[in-house]
């Protein structure tokens, strides 16, 4: 398998093209092969580009502008554009054809960003109107994840994520306004900065929900997120929900998690045991409390659920109306439930969330910042399509609350799961903590490992399985045969959890073991082997009864699948979990 491209720094371009060690040409010469390359591989990441000429122009008037001695802080770093974005010279579709303008100005990040000398590149790909969370609402495709194409990337700002994580990019913007700057960066491994409201102007951004959305940035690293704040955040006149800059002090003294038993995981179980290893690492430099949720899912309810939904339905009320068909049918869905809504039910919703924002200004006196898992787990492009609006809900758990109760947060890498796709999670303070969660940020980034580049030729990845055995499965014992006529990897030996008891079977044979659970029990000694998806269920499908498939939990708290047993398995049995393990206990026979 090819390796895939090495992600740019935005930081480390403008200052070697700043310094004469290598010019904004050659940049965009680079990236234009880059660009070219992955589009073998996900061409619909791009809804429109710039061609080669105009960009290639565009990078020799910035080393003009070097040249004569202006001081660029982006100078010749390329990047892309969500295309809710207004990007003078490219249409402005919002994913939608029938939407489609041809606008007369820059929006004004657009603008600041090209005044430090960033270069356009590109128009990127969102769930259609930025209604969505997974990325598979687009007429223009469905951009997936750049480390395993079989999943989604996130939404809805899915294009920006992929075009920064396959390393076409340094930076690209996206919006935020339930989540779709962050989704998509724990997909694909990636940092996601949701400045506070009012920081970032949205003057020539396609509405979602305008009193809520943000435009964000994905960036490789939380230094390159920095930068790009620093060009970007300031007062706009043109926008009135722009506010005077200012940035709080934050110090992650304290830090508040969700209760366990209000963690919400929706059956991933290495989503719940990589944000426990994240609580671990936070640990180490903070204290850790847990808070109650509770307030905090009401006000996300309120987005979808309550009164709020009605703004995307205004922002978009007369396509709605004249023009229905030519909506995504499931953003469609979302968005006529606005028009049930009653001004009654707006104030009413008004005076809760203000209940519940007075409830969230005062936990800021108990704790310092929040890290919450990104999203609880993630999900095939395949399985979105089958349930478009209940699973696209489950990612938007730990997200939706946060522009409504006026928070600033960023996403940050947290591990992978064994299918490539990136678990993260999400520090969130109060308005105008921002420099501060970056600095959390760089911090966190200090103690967490990060990533390799996603790999170029995803088309030919396997996807795989870990299988546990505990028995007649084990190498050189009488099944061994079945993993290796299915072209099974030995992964290694390992221990379970010291919560499973081992009992022989009676009058099985070959001799087979039935594993357990029981909190009384002890660490059993097992192999683990890795197959193909295909593989793996035709395994399964020879396990006979009373044994079966399930989810063992290894020492080290990660789980696999593994064998395990009905509790008939046990009856006339002999438990031999004192022994440690299968060999010992064949041992003991001989």
């Amino acid at each position: 398998m090819s390796a895939g491209l090495e992600r740019r720094s935005a930081a480390a371009i403008a200052h070697a093209v700043q310094s004469g060690q290598t010019s904004a040409v050659t940049v965009l010469q680079e990236t234009l092969a880059r660009i070219a390359a992955y589009d073998a591989i996900q061409p619909q990441i791009w809804i429109s580009r710039f061609d080669a000429a105009q960009v290639l122009e565009a990078a020799a008037k910035v080393d003009a502008r070097v040249a004569a001695g202006e001081n660029l802080p982006l100078a010749g770093v390329p990047f892309a554009a969500k295309d809710n974005i207004d990007v003078a010279g490219l249409a402005t579709t919002a994913a939608c054809p029938a939407f489609a303008y041809s606008p007369q100005a820059d929006a004004t990040v657009i603008a600041r960003l090209l005044a430090a000398g960033a270069i356009c590149v590109g128009k990127t790909n969102l769930d259609q109107f930025a209604t969505g969370l997974n990325g598979t609402r687009s007429p223009y495709g469905a951009p997936r994840n750049a480390y395993n194409l079989a999943y989604v990337s996130g939404g809805s700002s899915s294009g920006s994520s992929v075009a920064v994580a396959a390393g076409l990019v340094p930076f690209a913007l996206g919006t935020d306004t339930a989540g779709s700057g962050r989704v998509p960066a724990a997909f694909n491994h990636l940092i996601g900065f949701k400045p506070s409201k009012g920081r970032w102007s949205t003057q020539g951004l396609v509405p979602a929900c305008r009193s809520l959305d943000c435009i964000s940035v994905f960036t490789d690293d939380a230094d390159d997120a920095a930068l790009v704040d620093k060009v970007i955040a300031g007062f706009d006149a043109g926008d009135p929900w722009s506010k005077p800059l200012a940035d709080a002090p934050l110090a992650p003294r304290v830090i508040g998690v969700p209760r366990r038993d209000q963690r919400q995981w929706f059956g991933d179980a290495e989503s719940e045991f990589l944000y426990d290893q994240a609580l671990a690492k936070l640990a180490s430099f903070a204290q850790v409390v847990e808070i109650d949720l509770a307030p905090l899912q009401e006000a996300a309810q309120l987005l979808y659920g309550g009164p709020w939904v009605a703004e995307r339905t205004a922002a978009i009320a007369d396509l709605l109306r004249d023009n229905p068909e030519a909506i995504d049918p499931t953003v469609r869905e979302v968005v006529s439930a606005g028009l049930d809504k009653s001004a009654v039910e707006l104030w009413n919703g008004i005076y809760r969330m203000a209940e519940i924002k007075r409830h969230a200004d005062l936990m800021w006196a108990d704790i310092d910042v929040l890290a919450f898992p990104t999203t609880g787990t993630t999900y095939r492009v395949a399985e979105m399509a089958a349930a478009p609006v209940g699973l696209n809900s489950n990612l938007g758990f730990y997200t939706n609350f946060v522009n409504l109760l006026d928070m600033a947060a960023v996403a940050v890498p947290a591990g992978a799961r064994a299918n490539g796709t990136g678990f993260g999670i999400t520090f969130i303070g109060p308005a105008d903590t921002d420099r501060a969660l970056l600095d959390l940020a760089r911090h966190w980034a200090d103690v967490a490992a990060l990533p390799p580049p996603p790999m170029l030729d995803l088309e030919g990845k396997m996807q795989t399985v870990k299988l546990a055995v505990v028995g007649a499965h084990l190498k050189d014992m009488p099944l061994h045969w079945q993993l290796t006529s299915r072209n099974a990897t030995f992964v290694g030996a390992f221990e379970t959890a010291p919560t499973y008891r081992l009992y022989a079977i009676a009058d099985s044979v070959p001799p087979k073991p039935a594993l357990v659970y029981d909190e009384s029990g002890a660490s059993i000694a097992l192999e683990v082997y890795e197959l193909g998806v295909a593989e793996f269920g035709s395994f399964t499908v020879e396990v006979p009864a009373p044994l079966a498939i399930g989810t063992v939990t290894l020492a080290d708290g990660s789980s696999v699948k593994g064998f395990v047993a009905e509790p008939r398995a046990i009856t006339g049995a002999q438990d031999i979990t004192s022994l440690g393990g299968w060999r010992a206990y064949i041992a003991q026979r001989s």
